[in-house]
């Protein structure tokens, strides 16, 4: 993927990405599959955004409880809200859900005028502030999957949300099946009994993360 096919970078320039990057002190950093990322406690200034593979983000209660808030595919960010608080420790871990290409910028950097005069501060910032306005929605999305006090009622939500994403009644899911029962807070083993029931009842067809909506 291209820098500039992503959101952050819309509207710039291969060549003006460069300059901007080496402007911004940028660097990449690798990850294997599990590894943490950016763990809960921590504090960064920096804005993280996938090149390749796969991040997801998750929380721990004190019992140990794991919740998944959700993944972050290539092209986008992470940690913008952390970075721009200042001491603010992170309340989320990010780990590598498979090797995983990562590309940290300052966001002091981001946010304040170029030494240099650097013509692309203004774009990036715009769309610094487009993706944080995605981020909402997404949570917002989240809170009305999780609204519904039955598990196919959510199970339902998120699988509509997928299908109109994806233009098509089949789709993938970017989730194992603890990883979704995480996202939509349900226990595993009731959801899987429900997804059998789901697909018994001809509401849906499934294998592992590919789904099919039935007429």
């Amino acid at each position: 993927m291209k820098l500039s096919d992503m959101q952050l970078f819309r509207g710039l320039k291969e060549n003006e990405i460069a300059s901007l990057l080496s402007c911004l002190n940028s660097v990449k950093h690798n990850y294997k599959k599990g590894e943490v990322i950016l763990s809960e406690g921590s504090i960064t200034e920096n804005i993280g955004i996938v090149l390749s593979g796969m991040a997801m983000i998750s929380c721990n209660d004190i019992w140990g409880n794991t919740g998944i808030l959700g993944n972050v595919a290539p092209g986008s960010v992470f940690a913008e809200v952390y970075a721009c608080i200042p001491g603010q420790p992170m309340l989320v871990t990010v780990s590598a859900v498979e090797d995983t290409s990562v590309l940290f910028m300052n966001v002091g950097r981001v946010l304040t005028v170029c030494t240099n005069a650097c013509p692309f501060h203004t774009s990036l910032a715009r769309n610094l502030l487009t993706v944080c306005a995605h981020k909402n929605l997404q949570l917002s999305q989240r809170i009305q999957h999780t609204s519904s006090k039955s598990i196919r009622g959510r199970l339902m939500s998120y699988f509509s949300e997928c299908a109109k994403c994806a233009g098509s009644n089949f789709f993938l899911i970017p989730y194992n099946r603890q990883q979704l029962a995480d996202y939509l807070n349900v226990d595993r083993s009731t959801m899987c009994n429900e997804l059998s029931k789901m697909q018994k009842d001809g509401i849906i067809e499934y294998e592992k993360n590919r789904i099919l909506l039935k007429d």
